[in-house]
C-alpha cells in the first residue's frame, strides 16, 4: 500500500517537474516522503539481530521475495516517468554535455568559459543557456572523464540521464548482493530504491553523483570480501568523481595495503594527464565554488562571519576525517554506517547542500542500521528547499534561501537524532549465550 502511495505520488511529481518546487509538485513529494518514512518504518520493525549456531547474524523481519520483486517494479516505474522528461533549464546535466563535448572537440573544460564568444560556434542547443557560463567546469577528472565516454556514444542531456539511472539500477543490484551475503532481508535493498530523491536527481535532472555512489558502495563491497586492490581503486575514482568521499580515508587505514593505496593515488593521477595545461593542472572554478557559492548551510553560514571560506571548507573537511577517525578506532569492525556518517558530518559544516548531494548517503541505508533513520529523515526533510526552483521561476533570482526551511530541514534532524540517542541510552544490552540464544 505504501508502494502504491509513492508510485501515485511519484507520478504527480514527474507531471509537474517543469515546475520544481510548485504547489503541485511540493504536495505529491511531500506525500511520498511521508509514504517512504512509514515504509521505512516497516522496514526496520523488529530488527534486532538473532546470532545463529553458525555465528551469522540474521534480521527477525523479512519479507517475500515477490515483494521485493514489486516493490523494485514500483520503483523502476517512477524512475521511468522521470527519465522520459527533459531536465530544467539549469539543471547541471547540460554541464556534463558541454564538458564532454569540449574533450572530444580538443578543449579543456578547466580553461575554457562557456560564455566566451570565441567559441559561441562550439553550443548545441543543450548547451547555450547552461548555468553559470562565466565559469569553467568545477568538476574533477574523473566526471570529466564519465562526461567524454558517455557524450561520445550519444551527445545528449537524455544519455548522460540514462546512464546515472543504469548506476542507480547498479546499486541496487549490489545491494542486494551484500544483503544477501551478510545474511540481512533482502527487502532492505527498498529503503534505498524508494527514497524519493534518487527519482528526481538521477532520473529527473540528472547528477554525476550517482556514479561516485555506485563506485563507493564497490569499494565497501570489495572490501568486505578483502579484495583489497579494488576496493582502493574504486575508492580512488569515487574521489576523482567528487571530493567528498576522500573524509573516508581512515576508515581503510590497515584495511588495505600499501601498494594498495599507491596503485589508486597513480590511478588518480593519471586521470589528471589529459587536463594538465603548461605543467599545470587547473582546478576549474572550484576556487569559485569556495569562495562563492553559498546554499542551505546554516554551520557555515553562520561561521562565514568569523572565518574566512577556505578556512571553513577546511574545517568540513577536517569534521568528516574526524569522525572517520574516531569510528575506525571505536571498533575494528568494517560496517556501513560508518562510510556514512563522515560524509554527513561534512556536509553538515559545507557551504552548500544541495538534495543531490545526499545521494552519496543514500545506499548505505538498505543495511538496516537503526541509527541510520537520521540519513531517512534528512532526505524527507530536505524536500522544503525545492521550493527555491520554483521562486527562481517566478523571480528569475537565485536568492539566499529562507531561514524557516533551513530551520525545517535540520530541525527534524536534530529530532530524529535526539529520539535515536534516547533509544539507544534505554535500550538494554542485548547478551548472547554460548549456544547462540539471546
Amino acid at each position: 500500500m505504501l508502494g502504491a502511495m509513492l508510485l501515485v505520488a511519484m507520478i504527480i511529481c514527474s507531471r509537474n517537474f517543469v515546475d520544481r518546487g510548485g504547489p503541485h509538485f511540493m504536495a505529491a513529494l511531500t506525500v511520498a516522503g511521508i509514504a517512504y518514512l512509514l515504509a521505512i518504518r516497516e522496514f526496520f520493525r523488529g530488527r534486532g539481530p538473532i546470532r545463529l549456531r553458525s555465528g551469522q547474524v540474521r534480521a527477525t523481519q523479512r519479507f517475500p521475495r515477490h515483494f521485493v520483486v514489486l516493490g523494485l517494479i514500483l520503483a523502476a516505474v517512477w524512475h521511468v516517468a522521470f527519465l522520459r522528461l527533459p531536465p530544467g533549464a539549469d539543471d547541471d546535466v547540460h554541464r556534463y554535455v558541454w564538458d564532454g563535448r569540449l574533450q572530444r572537440l580538443g578543449y579543456n573544460p578547466y580553461i575554457v568559459v562557456p560564455s566566451d564568444p570565441a567559441i559561441k560556434g562550439l553550443h548545441t542547443p543543450e548547451t547555450r543557456d547552461l548555468n553559470n557560463q562565466n565559469l569553467p567546469s568545477p568538476y574533477p577528472a574523473g566526471a570529466q572523464l564519465f562526461f567524454r565516454a558517455v557524450t561520445a556514444i550519444h551527445e545528449s542531456t537524455f544519455a548522460l540521464k540514462l546512464a546515472f539511472v543504469i548506476c542507480d539500477f547498479g546499486i541496487a543490484l549490489m545491494l542486494l548482493d551484500l544483503l544477501r551475503t551478510s545474511g540481512r532481508g533482502a527487502h532492505l535493498v527498498l529503503a534505498y530504491a524508494w527514497d524519493p530523491l534518487l527519482a528526481i536527481e538521477v532520473a529527473g535532472s540528472g547528477h554525476i553523483d550517482i556514479v561516485g555512489a555506485l563506485l563507493l558502495v564497490i569499494s565497501f563491497a570489495a572490501l568486505a570480501r578483502r579484495w583489497r586492490a579494488i576496493a582502493a581503486l574504486t575508492f580512488g575514482l569515487a574521489v576523482a568523481v567528487k571530493f567528498l568521499p576522500i573524509v573516508l580515508l581512515p576508515l581503510y587505514w590497515k584495511r588495505v595495503r600499501i601498494r594498495d593505496a599507491a596503485l589508486a593515488a597513480v590511478v588518480v593521477a593519471l586521470l589528471y594527464l589529459p587536463f594538465v595545461d603548461h605543467g599545470h593542472i587547473p582546478l576549474g572554478s572550484l576556487g569559485a565554488y569556495v569562495q562563492g557559492f553559498r546554499f542551505n548551510g546554516p554551520v557555515f553560514a553562520v561561521l562565514h562571519y568569523v572565518a574566512p571560506p577556505q578556512l571553513l571548507v577546511g574545517l568540513a573537511v577536517l569534521a568528516g576525517l574526524a569522525t572517520a577517525i574516531w569510528l575506525r578506532r571505536a571498533s575494528l569492525n568494517l560496517s556501513p554506517d560508518k562510510f556514512a556518517w563522515p560524509m554527513a558530518a561534512s556536509l553538515l559544516f559545507a557551504p552548500v547542500v544541495f538534495p543531490w548531494y545526499l545521494l552519496w548517503l543514500l545506499p548505505f541505508l538498505a543495511f538496516g542500521s537503526t541509527p541510520l533513520i537520521i540519513v531517512a529523515v534528512w532526505s524527507v526533510s530536505i524536500i522544503p528547499v525545492y521550493i527555491q526552483w520554483h521562486s527562481r521561476t517566478l523571480t528569475g533570482v537565485w536568492g539566499p534561501l529562507p531561514a524557516w526551511i533551513m530551520a525545517v530541514e535540520y530541525g527534524c534532524v536534530a529530532v530524529a537524532a535526539a529520539i535515536m540517542a534516547l533509544r539507544r541510552i534505554r535500550r538494554p544490552a542485548v547478551q548472547f549465550s554460548a549456544n547462540g540464544a539471546v
